[in-house]
């Protein structure tokens, strides 16, 4: 599937979207940033400009309550079947261990 958003569009709109949902929550960022373990000044860099690494923001998403909500984000869309064929071929579709494209 296309999309059209670009890296750097998605970075900002998760930034924003975090800091909307941690505003909500009535948490400021210092609050957040204790409460995550994340340091004070890696949210206002990830507030400001979208830039944290994965792991802090695992750790921002679980003190927000959304951790589950992103990990299911990123599980593989499940294929719709048409016809009894359609299941019975898809069993035999072993899933690839490895890429094989550079």
């Amino acid at each position: 599937m296309l999309s059209l958003l670009t890296a750097s569009q998605a970075q900002e709109s998760i930034a924003k979207n975090l800091r909307t949902k941690r505003l909500g929550t009535g948490l400021t960022q210092a609050g957040l940033a204790d409460r995550s373990g994340v340091s004070l000044p890696s949210l206002r860099r990830f507030e400001q400009s979208g830039n944290i690494s994965l792991e802090s923001l695992l750790k921002l998403l679980m003190t927000l309550n959304s951790l589950e909500q992103f990990v299911q984000s990123t599980e593989p869309i499940s294929t719709e079947f048409s016809s009894i064929d359609d299941v019975l071929n898809d069993k035999k579709k072993k899933t690839p261990k490895k890429g094989w494209r550079k």
